[in-house]
């Protein structure tokens, strides 16, 4: 039996890195505390900032950048797996990547994933978003060796709604998924968890969602609820509110290949052609 013990973070973002990170780092300590391996935190962990001008005065490329060396510190010192859920990253081209860092315990980035579907919506009234105006999409989705030698799928808020990519990942071997999230209020509290089950059930992985929540320094307002699901689309942890927080659960990974056993729609399927 493989069990891991995983820890998801809410929290709620502001302009400042420091103060971002100075205000997870409680939450942190108490999930490595309560014995977990891995931990997760939301999108946006570093900065959440929608003044586009504001943002690029202060983001520069990822090489160098002192807040990311301060995540990989915060690894080492707990000792943990750390999926820091993404930060803006300067492409060098007049926009940045959403982008997620995994830390091993060593502090090192042992992988790193580009947003691929930007959230260019309309809500309507003052719910109106263009990601794409600011940041530059990915294209590689990727899967990576874990803690337990579990297989970790990465994928960044929006990307929840796109099943393609979950099946792609579980087909590569994910078992867990993380989904770090910075959803909005109208959409979260309609779609939030049903999509998060619908994937976990769909590919037969674990699926942990950690989220932004409540009203944000740069005027934005963040569903919350952050979750950890189980391979047959049970929830095993849920926040529920959009207060900060922290939820733990130990993730039991023979349960990935058990429910896989069971439906196989995972493997995919054919493409159907409309007329």
């Amino acid at each position: 039996m493989r069990k891991l013990r995983t820890a998801v973070v809410q929290l709620r973002s502001g302009i400042e890195p420091a103060a971002n990170r100075a205000a997870a780092m409680p939450l942190l300590r108490e999930a490595a505390s309560a014995g977990a391996r891995f931990i997760a935190t939301p999108e946006n962990t570093t900065r959440m900032d929608r003044n586009r001008e504001r943002m690029f005065a202060a983001v520069g490329p990822e090489k160098g950048d002192p807040d990311l060396l301060a995540w990989g510190r915060a690894a080492q010192e707990l000792g943990v797996w750390l999926l820091m859920g993404s930060g803006p990253i300067a492409t060098g081209d007049g926009k940045v990547f959403n982008r997620s860092f995994f830390f091993d315990p060593d502090g090192k980035i042992v992988a790193r994933y580009d947003k691929i579907n930007l959230f260019d919506v309309t809500l309507g009234g003052t719910e109106n978003y263009r990601e794409s105006d600011t940041v530059q999409g990915g294209d590689q989705a990727v899967v990576v060796d874990g803690p337990m030698g579990a297989k970790l799928g990465l994928t960044i808020c929006y990307d929840v709604r796109f099943a393609p990519l979950y099946a792609s990942l579980a087909r590569a071997g994910a078992e867990i998924i993380a989904v770090p999230a910075a959803f909005t209020v109208p959409t979260g509290q309609a779609h939030w968890e049903i999509l998060l089950r619908a994937r976990a059930i769909e590919t037969g992985s674990f699926v942990i969602a950690p989220a932004q929540g409540g009203h944000h320094e740069d005027g934005r307002a963040t569903w919350g609820h952050s979750m950890i699901i189980d391979p047959w689309g049970k929830v095993l942890a849920q926040i529920d509110h959009d207060e900060p927080g922290m939820i733990i659960a130990d993730l039991d990974l023979d349960e990935v290949a058990a429910a896989r056993a069971k439906i196989p729609a995972w493997q995919g399927g054919r493409d159907f052609r409309t007329p």
